[in-house]
């Protein structure tokens, strides 16, 4: 009998973290002359109601998935989108300071999505020159990128041959996904809240498995 040569379906190869990276669900609306509670300068507003929505939605979707852990940041929202999945699998999430979201300087708390809807000449400049240090105080997009690699390597070195979810932002995921494939770095923005996207890591290599996967939010 001739030999036949199926397809092969994916697998992560030996040793490396399937890491299901999730945007935290929608947050609080910015208001002029309000800025947002902080955690060292950093705007920590807590979820909208769709936001709250969202993540229910988030642990539905992955509540029989065979995670070892749950990684939040040091911001809020990130800990109340993964809340509902807590719940479902009773896992303790353990925190990853280096995935918190890109510090936005004088922006930060509010002013830059007033900033950004009002189309202010820096942000027309950052997202022409794919660089967060044109915003007044911010961050540059390289040490966004290093401090998300670094925290990206810590959980990839602490869970080999483990599936594990990642509670995070928008511009973290951005980043992730900009450094595994070697795109611009801006080629990634705009994941959706409450999206679920996918590296496999393996000692310094990414590889992307999926962006903004929204299917339990339609």
């Amino acid at each position: 009998m001739t030999r036949e040569y199926r397809q092969t379906v994916y697998a992560p190869p030996a040793g490396a973290v399937d890491l299901l990276l999730i945007r935290h669900g929608e947050s609080q609306p910015a208001r002029p002359g309000e800025p947002f509670a902080h955690v060292n300068g950093q705007g920590d507003p807590a979820l909208h109601p769709e936001g709250e929505a969202q993540a229910r939605a988030v642990g539905a979707r992955l509540k029989n998935e065979p995670l070892a852990a749950i990684y939040v940041t040091t911001l809020r929202r990130t800990h109340q989108t993964a809340a509902p999945l807590v719940a479902h699998l009773g896992l303790a999430p353990q925190v990853e300071p280096d995935l918190r979201e890109v510090f936005l300087g004088d922006w930060d708390r509010g002013e830059y999505r007033i900033r950004a809807a009002n189309d202010d000449p820096a942000f027309i400049r950052a997202k022409e020159r794919q660089e967060w240090g044109e915003i007044p105080g911010a961050e540059t997009t390289a040490q966004l990128h290093a401090r998300v690699r670094a925290g990206l390597l810590r959980i990839a070195a602490r869970h080999p041959d483990q599936r594990v979810a990642a509670f995070v932002h928008g511009g973290v995921i951005g980043a992730a996904m900009a450094m595994a494939c070697g795109s611009e770095p801006f080629a990634f923005h705009g994941a959706a809240n409450g999206s679920i996207s996918r590296l496999v890591i393996l000692g310094e290599r990414m590889v992307v498995r999926g962006f903004n996967d929204v299917a339990h939010l339609s």
